[in-house]
Order: C-alpha cells, then structure tokens, then sequence
C-alpha cells in the first residue's frame, strides 16, 4: 500500500480547439494544463476532471490513447507520466423531490464508460458541451445511470447555500432525493470539515471527500486528500471509498472552514455579517440573508461527537491565501522546494527564511500548524488570513 495525493474536482474552462466548457472558469483551464500543474508544481498523483462528459474532450483522450501519449489502466484511470485521470462529470439536479438545485459528480471507470454516459447525458441535457448542465431526470434515475455504468456517484459541496444537497436541495435527508445506498462519499465543500460534517448521523457511513473545485490553473489542490491504495486507479479509488483490506482516505487537507466562500450568515446585499435574534441587517437595513454553513449545519445536526474512525482533517492554508505570496514570490519558492506540497509539507523554517525572509516564512509555518487568525467568509466572498 502507498498513500497518494488525490484532487478529484477540477473543471475545464476550455476545450484543445478553445471552445468553452466551464463558462466561468479560466482559458487556460484545458486538460493538458490540468495535467501539466496538478504533476509538475501542485504534486498531486490523481485528478478528477469533473467536464469529461463533453464530446470533444473524449474524443481528445481517444486520440492521445491511441498515439501512446496516454495510457489506460487496466483498473480504470488514464495515466500520463505518474499521473492518473479520473475521468468525471458534474452535472445539476433539479426534480419534483428537491428542493433546489443540486451538483452531484459522477465518475467513470474508462473512456469507453464515459461516452456512454455522454450520450446518455446529451438526450436529458440541452448542451452536453458544456460543464454541470441540468440534467432532466429523476434523481435516482441518474444514480442508477451511473452505477449501471460501473460509475461512482458522490454529491458535491453539499452544504453550500446555492446548488447543494443540504444547502436547498433537501430540507432535512438526503433520502428525500437520493438512494442512499447508491452514494459512493460525500464532498464537503471549502466551507465544511469533518468535525462539522460529522454532526449529521445520515453523513455517518460515506466517506469524506475534500476537493478543490478548482476554476483555475492555481486553484488546483486548493483542498485535497491523502489516500491509502495498492496504485492510483479507479478500481483502487473505489476500494478506498469503502475502506475495503486497509485501503481508505488517511488525511483530508482544505481550508480551514472560516475561509470559504459561505461560512458565516451575511446580508446578502452589503455581506455583512448577520446579528442573531436580528432579522434586519444592522449596516444596510436589506432584509434578506444568504445562510452560512456554519449556521445551516447547526439546523441539521443531530449528534454530537465522532460515532466512527475519521481520518484527521488538516486545516491549510493555500499559498496564495498568505499575505506576501504572490506569483513571483510563488515562483521563487517553486524554484527552490519543486512542488507545493513541498512547500506547504516538507520546507523547514530555516530553509523558508533564506528564500522569502522571516515574516512570509513565519505565516507559511503557521499556516501549517494551524495557528493563523481568520476574518470568516460569507456569500460568495472568501474569508482573508490576519497578517498580524
């Protein structure tokens, strides 16, 4: 066995020819960039790359498996160099169960797989070319599509206000929509973590995933897991999630939760922060609020206290977070540690000084024991790390 480091959702912003796919995320997002970063400067050994569903994409992977530039694993994955693709796609729920609208990814064992979930996909989708299109189908029609497919199944960000299960998609359970026995973990999202997470008891069986979602090169392995497998395959990824003869995620490393994008209740009109027992916001006097998740999950839990081993779950503050870190400060410590997780696990205090002095270096180790002061996130505004 081996511990691997795992980022299993990353968009694309573009296709090889340009064409768009994510429509917010950036132009230079395309696979070969995905690849070439999570390898080379992030350090990462898997990646999921959750827009593979569209055409172009598959057809780019069929080529470059033929040419020999790739290689598909006999246990499911493509292989670049010591890198293993995931193939994915993340696609939007809305039936007469939910509630709201929900993201759920879903991954696939081979290219072969993937394409007949494309065309599944492109009879219940109006544009199949494009990234997390509602899909027009019954929830557990589509779990069951994926698992017919030999697929996993995992719900995203889930406690996110906007396109989530637990944000507007169920009102209390995940059995108002889903079968439960066909979820394969659960993603957290930036703004959750285990010990937040735990406190739901339906929560208590999955698996927790902890991913980027990034929409940029940078934002690769923003969050990510550590994950105990004979090799970096499907087959292997899918033992881990069920913690099947010792395999299973051992470390789950994200943003400390303060500094995602929906922690804490604000007004949604001026994101200040909501005052309990208040129902008007005490800055702008608007009246309506985008609910946190700190806030969302206090509504929902129904226990206290750890029922089942957890992997421990490090809090960690990406790079670009810390005051002084940017690009050619970045660039810098690349050239001297290699990749990020170098930097962020390996580089000592000392070596740190020598390359960016001792104030950026004291904030990266503190980074990285936990020890940073935060101003808390909320309605879509990432939270800020305290230089001070």
């Amino acid at each position: 066995m081996q511990d691997y480091i795992v980022d299993l959702h990353i968009h694309l912003g573009r296709t090889a020819s340009g064409k768009p796919v994510k429509i917010t995320a950036s132009n230079q997002l395309t696979l070969e960039a995905v690849l070439e970063e999570a390898s080379f400067k992030k350090g990462l050994d898997m990646v999921g790359v959750i827009d593979c569903q569209v055409p172009e994409v598959l057809i780019g992977l069929r080529n470059r498996i033929a040419s020999g530039e790739l290689r598909e694993l006999v246990d499911g994955g493509v292989q670049m160099g010591d890198i293993t693709l995931i193939l994915g796609a993340e696609v939007e729920i809305y039936d007469e169960n939910c509630q709201g609208v929900i993201h759920a990814l879903c991954y696939m064992k081979t290219v072969e797989r993937m394409v007949e979930f494309s065309n599944w996909l492109s009879k219940r989708m109006k544009n199949v070319t494009l990234s997390t299109q509602r899909v027009y189908a019954n929830a557990v029609d589509i779990q069951h599509e994926v698992h017919r497919l030999g697929g996993l199944f995992i719900p995203a960000h889930v406690f996110t206000p906007f396109k989530s299960l637990y944000g507007k998609g169920v009102k209390w359970s995940l059995n108002e929509v889903f079968e439960s026995e066909l979820i394969d973990a659960i993603e957290l999202g930036l703004s959750a973590d285990t010990y937040m997470a735990e406190r739901i008891k339906e929560l208590e069986k999955y698996t927790f995933l902890s991913n980027s979602d990034a929409h940029s090169v940078g934002k690769i392995a923003r969050e990510y897991q550590k994950v105990r497998m004979k090799e970096p395959s499907f087959e292997e990824l899918r033992l881990a999630l069920k913690e099947v003869d010792g395999r299973r995620v051992v470390a789950n490393y994200g943003l400390s939760p303060q500094l995602g994008k929906y922690y804490t209740t604000v007004c949604e009109k001026c994101l200040t922060p909501f005052l309990h027992g208040k129902d008007i916001c005490s800055r702008c006097y608007h009246t309506k609020f985008v609910k946190g998740v700190s806030d969302r999950i206090d509504e929902l839990a129904d226990k206290e206290g750890l029922l089942r081993h957890r992997p421990p779950y490090i809090h960690q503050v990406p790079l670009d977070f810390i005051p002084g870190v940017g690009p050619k400060t970045l660039s810098k410590l690349r050239g001297v540690f290699g990749t990020e997780m170098g930097i962020l696990h390996e580089a000592s205090y000392d070596d740190l000084v020598e390359v960016v002095g001792e104030k950026v270096a004291s904030l990266i180790v503190a980074a990285r024991s936990g020890k940073l002061a935060f101003k808390s996130g909320g309605g879509g505004r990432f939270g800020k790390v305290s230089d001070s």
